[in-house]
């Protein structure tokens, strides 16, 4: 029953801060300039080690945690689109949504 616990927890942190990295995201798309971006960064660093934590606490309950390693994959080529183009948060968006639905499965 811990197990089953544990991934769901992991499941419900990495959505909160998908969410905050989007909503911060947002923010510096629209010009807010009192938040560095570094911040963005290191909420994104996190948002990647959540993930994978949530993927492999989800495979070692026997549920689907691969379910989320199509969100790891585009999460990890969002440093190859430039911040700020169209291109940036349109994969920011399509990780937000296999994210879901990796997490629907995986839960």
């Amino acid at each position: 029953m811990a197990a089953m616990d544990a991934h769901r927890l992991a499941l419900l942190l990495a959505a909160a801060l998908l969410t905050a990295l989007l909503a911060l995201g947002l923010s510096l798309q629209r010009g807010r300039r009192g938040i560095p971006r570094v911040t963005h960064h290191a909420l994104f660093f996190a948002v990647c080690v959540m993930v994978g934590l949530a993927a492999f606490l989800s495979l070692r309950a026997g549920t689907r945690g691969w379910a989320l390693l199509p969100t790891l994959g585009l999460l990890l080529l969002m440093p190859r689109t430039q911040p700020g183009r169209a291109a940036h948060w349109r994969l920011a968006l399509v990780c937000a949504a296999a994210f879901g639905l990796g997490a629907w499965g995986a839960w």
